[in-house]
Order: C-alpha cells, then sequence, then structure tokens
C-alpha cells in the first residue's frame, strides 16, 4: 500500500506530464508535423509513468526501467524521420522533441517538478523563437538541388554561366543521356534572393526545356 501524500504526488506528476505533451504536442500539430498532440501526450505520460513504476518497484536499481524509456524513444524516432524527395531529411526536429518530451515526463515522474516546467518552456522557446534564426541563417546559405533537362550538351556550360551570373557556388552531381537530350542535377549553395533570381530567370530561358528542385 502506497500511502495518500505519495498517491497524490503520483497523480500531480501524471497530470503535469499531460500538461507539458500537451504544449508541445500543439506547437507541432498547429505547425503540420508527423507527430502531433495525442503523439506527444502519450511520450510525456507513458515516460511519466514508468519512471513512477522504476521508483516504486525498482528499488534496489531503480534506474534499469528508467533507462530503457530512452532506447524505446529512440525507435519512436526513428519512425518519424523521413527522406524527403530532394533528397533531405526530414522529421528530425520533431524526432528530437518526442525524445526531449520523454525526458521531461521523467521528470515529472520523478518529482522533479520544476526542473519539468523550466524544461518544457526551453523547449518550447526552441521550437518557436529559433524559428526565425533558422530562417535567416538558410536564406544566407541556402542549398538547393536542381535538375535541369537541356536538348544538347551545350546546356552544360549554360548552366554554368547562370550559376556564376547569380553569384551561385554549384557542382554537377548527376548526368544523364535521353533520346531527348540531357538530364542534368546540380548541387547549388548561395543566398536565398540569388535562388530566386535563379529561377525567375529560368522560367523564361529558352535552353532550359525544363526544371525541378
Amino acid at each position: 500500500m502506497i500511502s495518500a501524500n505519495t498517491f497524490i504526488s503520483q497523480i500531480l506528476s501524471i497530470l503535469l506530464s499531460i500538461v507539458i505533451g500537451s504544449s508541445i504536442g500543439m506547437e507541432r500539430e498547429f505547425q503540420n508535423k508527423s507527430a502531433g498532440l495525442r503523439t506527444f501526450i502519450l511520450v510525456s505520460f507513458g515516460s511519466c509513468l514508468f519512471t513512477i513504476l522504476s521508483i516504486a518497484i525498482g528499488i534496489n536499481n531503480p534506474d534499469r526501467l528508467a533507462a530503457n524509456i530512452v532506447t524505446g524513444i529512440g525507435f519512436l524516432g526513428a519512425g518519424i524521420i523521413y527522406k524527403e524527395s530532394n533528397n533531405k531529411i526530414g522529421g528530425i526536429t520533431t524526432a528530437s522533441a518526442v525524445w526531449a518530451t520523454a525526458s521531461l515526463g521523467m521528470c515529472a515522474g520523478a518529482g522533479y517538478f520544476t526542473l519539468a516546467a523550466l524544461g518544457t518552456v526551453i523547449l518550447f522557446a526552441v521550437l518557436r523563437l529559433m524559428v526565425p534564426l533558422q530562417n535567416k541563417i538558410e536564406a544566407l546559405h541556402k542549398i538547393q538541388i536542381y535538375t535541369m533537362n537541356f536538348k544538347t550538351i551545350e546546356g552544360m556550360a549554360h548552366c554554368e554561366q547562370l550559376f556564376a551570373q547569380f553569384h551561385l557556388k554549384y557542382k554537377l552531381q548527376k548526368q544523364t543521356k535521353t533520346p531527348e537530350g540531357f538530364i542534368m542535377e546540380w548541387h547549388v549553395s548561395g543566398k536565398q534572393n540569388h535562388h530566386d533570381a535563379l529561377v525567375r530567370n529560368m522560367i523564361q530561358d529558352d535552353v532550359i526545356l525544363s526544371y525541378s528542385y
């Protein structure tokens, strides 16, 4: 039998874990991410409950059950990460948020309410307040993969001239010859406004039969 004070503390831990999962989950849901409100609530609540059980039944070695939470969250996070069409990896931020939310749920389960609350504020700030800074950095150094289709091999030199004209660094990644001409894949980096100017130019370019990015 557990004491009334212990039971109340456990209930408060569970309620706090649900609040933590809800706050982070709503932010991810608002951003239309692969893991949303219910996922984050369950991650936080589950981590909290496992931590409570670790303390309750693992008297001699309470960290064994809690340590396995990290392993389980790792498998869950791996399912969130995916490969985008432009060969970039997506879902890493959401997977990291799931991992961090599990740690906050463990804080709540262990009775570290202040630490859990502080961690939630920090995590929420990273997910929301860092976005403008990230966008600003990306605008200064945007990496884009362009796939272009030409009728003749001279299109390669034409591309290089375009990239140089718009102050973009480039590298030919892949070249394919087809009955209709040539398909070239370029790894291009530079400022966002230079990429935008390049795209506007390609729309009216007669040498470039088609392009995608």
